[in-house]
């Protein structure tokens, strides 16, 4: 059929066939489709949607556009999670070494920093000499070493996906539920996982700042992925203040080498990883029950097993072999670090998160345009949580900044970010709910 035919169709509001999907994303791999002809059905599938079979047949399309990766030969099962996005989200780096310790496989494909929300490769890229986009024959050699490996999309892997993606980016067609889902799910699914969970992020530091619609892309997502074969399941958690109180690239690197070694573990990172685990380790049927999970994620971490698996994974694509023991001899570091100070006495009330973000990519440390280069160094740390108990002239957070100016810039953004009440506010949930593929 003519590709204008089954943009026709779509427009019209009129379900496309599994076939017709398939022939349309062969030719955005192919080049036979124009791009005016992607934009148009993005457009068309973003005013009229898709029906979950038709998003499945999208998603499978794009994964059979490239490679699709076979880890049938690996002696445990398969797995990785994937997030939607925030501040402060650094829980890549503790959970694949944490799962891959209790002997699972988890080769995790990442993405880079996308507006405000920092990008999991961009904090991988800040340790020396880290293989971060290797090819498959060493991505396969690091997950058989370290049982984990953390990189980004290779050029093979769901190609149609990247070309939809930059077309999506630029057509006002981003935040289509189903083209969010086949975008995420082709990936993971070319990435060959046997069980997969999802992090959707909920809250003002979110892509979506609504539980409606958080709701919706679990459940998409959920039941998009179990229709195409993959074991999937969501937890729903909140993004009203950065999970870590590290926002930045090396500084979030170091936050999770603490977290790994014991010396420092911020509490909602805590809760948020450890479910994360236990649902992976569940979903992975390596844990019986949620509470097994638990339990086998948190040995993991006090027995040191999943430091040491973190190292291996390091040293395996290139980094510094003692990097855990000195990982801050090994990051860059800003060298411009000074105090954003409470304006008065009180309780942190709330965080608007999204402007902490945009703050760290103002320092250097994320992307206005893709082709900008990020700075490594740059960022925040001690981030002050909600509810705590602040005086007057204490730090809400430390700067680290390439310059005095910068510094001072970010330095107003992060005080107008922070709300100091007179009372402490009610505790929110770190993870809010979960979604399963309804029977």
């Amino acid at each position: 059929m003519l590709p204008q035919e089954i943009i026709r169709t779509k427009r019209d509001g009129r379900r496309l066939a599994p076939s017709e999907i398939a022939e349309f994303v062969a030719g955005i791999a192919a080049g036979t489709v124009s791009e005016g002809q992607v934009a148009a059905l993005a457009m068309a599938i973003f005013l009229n949607g898709m029906s979950r079979d038709e998003a499945v047949a999208l998603t499978l399309a794009m994964r059979d556009s490239g490679d699709v990766l076979d880890w049938s030969d690996l002696p445990g099962p398969v797995t990785d999670k994937h997030s939607t996005g925030g501040v402060g989200d650094n829980v890549s780096l503790m959970l694949a070494p944490i799962v891959a310790a209790n002997g699972a496989y988890v080769p995790m494909i990442s993405g880079r920093g996308l507006g405000h929300s920092g990008g999991t490769l961009d904090k991988m890229d800040a340790i020396p000499g880290y293989v971060s986009q290797p090819d498959n024959a060493l991505f396969r050699k690091a997950v058989l070493a370290a049982g984990c490996a953390i990189i980004g999309q290779t050029a093979n892997l769901a190609p149609a996906d990247k070309r939809i993606y930059a077309i999506r980016d630029v057509t006002a067609t981003v935040e289509s539920v189903p083209l969010i889902t086949a975008s995420i799910l082709s990936k993971k699914l070319a990435a060959g996982l046997q069980s997969l969970v999802l992090d959707v992020k909920l809250g003002n530091g979110a892509f979506m700042t609504k539980s409606r619609d958080a709701t919706e892309l679990a459940t998409s997502l959920v039941e998009v992925a179990n229709g195409a074969g993959l074991k999937t399941t969501a937890l729903i958690t909140g993004m009203n203040e950065p999970l870590a109180s590290a926002a930045g690239n090396a500084v979030e690197v170091a936050n999770a080498v603490d977290f790994l070694t014991g010396r420092s573990r911020d509490k909602r990172l805590i809760d948020v990883t450890l479910a994360l685990a236990a649902e992976m380790l569940q979903s992975a049927g390596i844990a019986g029950s949620n509470q097994e999970g638990l339990l086998r994620a948190n040995h993991a971490l006090d027995s040191g097993k999943a430091a040491e698996t973190f190292g291996r994974m390091v040293t395996a694509l290139g980094g510094p072999a003692d990097f855990v023991e000195r990982c801050e001899a090994y990051l860059p570091k800003a060298p411009v670090v000074i105090p954003v100070t409470a304006p008065h006495a009180g309780y942190v009330g709330s965080i608007a998160t999204r402007e902490i973000g945009l703050a760290v990519v103002a320092l250097g440390g994320g992307r206005t345009r893709p082709e900008d280069t990020i700075d490594h160094a740059v960022g925040l740390t001690a981030l002050v949580p909600v509810g705590a108990e602040i005086r007057e002239g204490e730090p809400l957070a430390l700067i680290h900044a390439r310059s005095e100016s910068s510094a001072e810039r970010a330095a107003a953004e992060i005080r107008s970010a922070y709300r100091i009440a007179d009372s402490r506010p009610a505790a929110q949930k770190a993870v809010i709910r979960r979604v399963v593929a309804r029977d």
